[in-house]
């Protein structure tokens, strides 16, 4: 078998971000009919590497794939959600397992759904849908792996390939969950785009002294604890001026562990679930104080609006 450092291009996604672009159905996700594949037959405990016999030469025409385990997890609805999963890849021609990833139980490695398209572009429809938990078979056939990719693994241009997935986590990609009513005049209002990203509308009215925290949409996921970093989507205002001085909606969702945040942040988001949207008002005491912070005034009250996507696994050593 391959080493492992002869694909970097495949198993290096497990590190490597990429911003994507929106999938239809970021709610309903109904998973598309499988095909049954032929000549090909999986064994073994999903988050170990699997057993995989093939009836060569396998040969495909255009990409195949079949749950062989379905989980129950969250599905993947866009492409720019983050996702941990595990991998080997079989030549259709001879059978050999070309590459695997280390099937260690490590979730701390992720990657967007849009990389491994770009990647793996048979992937695409593959993906739609997958929960979370899931194994995966894929047949594969020429060109639906990238040209240097293929190479690294000395797939000929003719040639077929055989894939199985394991998604160990699958990360949301907005907050999720039930609407929450709350009072508060004179606070802000967050308006949300189909994508999830919020806008903020600051009031033209004096800031509260006290912290607020209000939950807008109450997900249905784990508590947050502060044990562990927490993978979120966040947009932040000051609000005198109204500026937004940092937002991740850019971008990759941010790993982040409260004990390094603001006080107001932390204290905010600990209790909190996974799915929910919490809007923060965080007066000067609990964030800067006296001190300006980069494009952040000196005394500035500050407002977040913070979706909470998922916990994270600590990085093993």
């Amino acid at each position: 078998m391959r080493k492992i450092s002869a694909s970097v291009a495949v198993l290096g996604l497990l590190s490597v971000g990429l911003v994507g672009c929106s999938l239809p159905g970021s709610t309903d996700c109904d998973r598309p009919d499988a095909s049954a594949l032929t000549g090909v037959t999986v064994s073994g405990t999903t988050g170990q590497a699997p057993d995989v016999e093939v009836y060569t030469p396998f040969r495909v025409s255009e990409p195949a794939f079949e749950d062989v385990e379905m989980g129950t997890g969250t599905p993947i609805t866009d492409d720019s959600q983050l996702i941990s999963m595990d991998i080997s890849i079989f030549s259709g021609a001879t059978g050999e397992n070309l590459v695997k990833t280390n099937y260690d139980g490590d979730l701390s490695r992720v990657s967007p759904v849009a990389r491994w398209y770009e990647v793996i572009p048979g992937f695409e429809d593959v993906l739609t849908c997958a929960t979370e938990g899931s194994r995966i078979v894929v047949a594969l056939p020429p060109g639906s792996v990238e040209e240097s990719t293929a190479a690294s693994l000395e797939l000929g241009d003719d040639d077929s390939a055989i894939a199985v997935i394991d998604l160990g986590k699958v990360y949301l990609p907005h907050a999720e969950g039930t609407p929450q009513f709350n009072v508060g005049n004179g606070l802000p209002t967050v308006v949300r785009a189909p994508d999830g990203r919020p806008g903020v509308i600051i009031p033209d009215a004096a800031p509260p002294s006290d912290l607020v925290v209000q939950t807008l949409i109450k997900g249905a996921g784990e508590k947050v604890t502060g044990d562990a970093p927490v993978r979120v989507h966040y947009t932040g205002l000051t609000w005198a001026d109204r500026n937004v001085f940092e937002t991740t909606w850019d971008a990759d969702p941010k790993s982040i562990d409260l004990d390094t945040m603001i006080p107001g942040f932390s204290e905010a988001i600990v209790g909190q679930t996974v799915g929910s949207q919490v809007m923060i008002v965080i007066p000067p005491d609990q964030a800067y104080g006296d001190q300006a912070q980069g494009p952040i005034p000196a005394d500035s009250t500050l407002v977040f609006v913070v979706d909470i996507l998922g916990i994270d696994q600590p990085a093993q050593g």
